[in-house]
């Protein structure tokens, strides 16, 4: 076979496409900067949360004497409670420690959550009649309000201005808001939050005292405390800010992170109940008032949060009348 045409075929294309680029050089690259985007499920927490009203937030109904298992007052919020076979509690699956969903059973788990089943246990004289519903920070209040669940147990702080759409418990547990921050960042205590991005979650009471800081930080709001896990691990934002036990609950996933610095606010997490539910918030301030007098509340923090270092107590109850 004869390929000398072929090959004369390509010298001649060889020849047309170098002739075609003689004399043309490829255009300089635009400038361009590194960029670090804001994941598209943030945003920014420009304006301090509203000021609190006046009141005492932590003050709650007495509790009322507690009837046995199953045997409700008729007519009462947890006769209703009692005859639907379950009760619907909002909590959360991914603040580990309190509410989370542990891998190897597929269960939610935690303090916040034994807390709950204490509560159906009081009800229905067995704490597994209980439906986990999760909701994430911003849905807690309208939760409630559209009666989608019974109660939120979920790291729910009481304050005065959520007093006006909700009612409260008793204080169950106190926690102390600081800074988490990879280890090595140079963050050392709020003091140097300057000029960095810090990341709370969207609806909780987290963002108020960084507005208060006498430097400028900026505010990134997420939907869930995981969610400013990754950011963080991915260079978006420059630290966490949050009570003490969710912090402590990230660093056990993470053990390049630490808290620093002293507290920056604090957290009093109370049973989150519809208005006009006011036999309902005695009963669960009952259920409260047992396990901190039995020794309950003590064996469930041993078992759950031992791990915080810091030894706490129950507690004490105020109520209005």
């Amino acid at each position: 076979m004869n390929r000398r045409p072929l090959h004369a075929a390509l010298a001649v294309v060889a020849v047309l496409i170098t002739g075609c680029g003689a004399g043309i050089s490829a255009p300089d690259p635009l400038p361009a900067s590194a960029v670090n985007p804001m994941p598209h499920e943030f945003e920014q927490i420009t304006v301090p949360p509203q000021s609190e009203s006046e009141c005492d937030a932590e003050a709650s109904l007495r509790p009322g004497a507690l009837p046995s298992p199953g045997a409700m007052p008729q007519g009462s919020t947890m006769a209703t409670i009692v005859a639907n076979g379950r009760v619907r509690v909002g909590v959360d699956q991914n603040i580990y420690l309190f509410g989370f969903r542990n891998p190897s059973t597929g269960e939610i788990e935690g303090f916040d959550i034994d807390i709950a089943r204490e509560i159906a246990r009081a009800l229905f004289g067995d704490p597994n009649r209980i439906e986990l519903r999760s909701v994430t920070a911003a849905e807690r209040l309208s939760s409630l309000r559209e009666k989608k669940v019974d109660l939120i147990v979920r790291s729910f702080s009481a304050t005065c201005q959520r007093r006006q759409e909700v009612d409260f418990s008793a204080v169950y547990y106190r926690a102390a808001q600081r800074i988490l921050a990879p280890k090595g960042s140079g963050i050392r205590s709020s003091a140097d939050l300057g000029g960095k991005r810090v990341c709370v979650t969207k609806g909780t009471t987290a963002a108020a005292p960084l507005f208060a800081l006498p430097t400028r930080v900026t505010v990134l709001g997420a939907t869930n405390w995981t969610d400013c896990l990754a950011a963080l691990q991915q260079g978006y934002v420059d630290a966490i800010s949050g009570d003490d036990p969710i912090l402590y609950g990230l660093i056990a996933q993470d053990r390049n992170l630490e808290v620093v610095g002293d507290s920056i606010g604090d957290g009093a997490y109370a049973v989150g109940l519809a208005k006009g539910t006011p036999d309902l918030v005695r009963f669960v301030n009952g259920v409260l008032e047992r396990i901190r007098l039995d020794g309950t509340w003590q064996r469930i923090y041993n078992e759950r949060l031992a791990v915080l270092g810091t030894a706490q107590t129950p507690p004490t109850p105020r109520y209005s009348d």
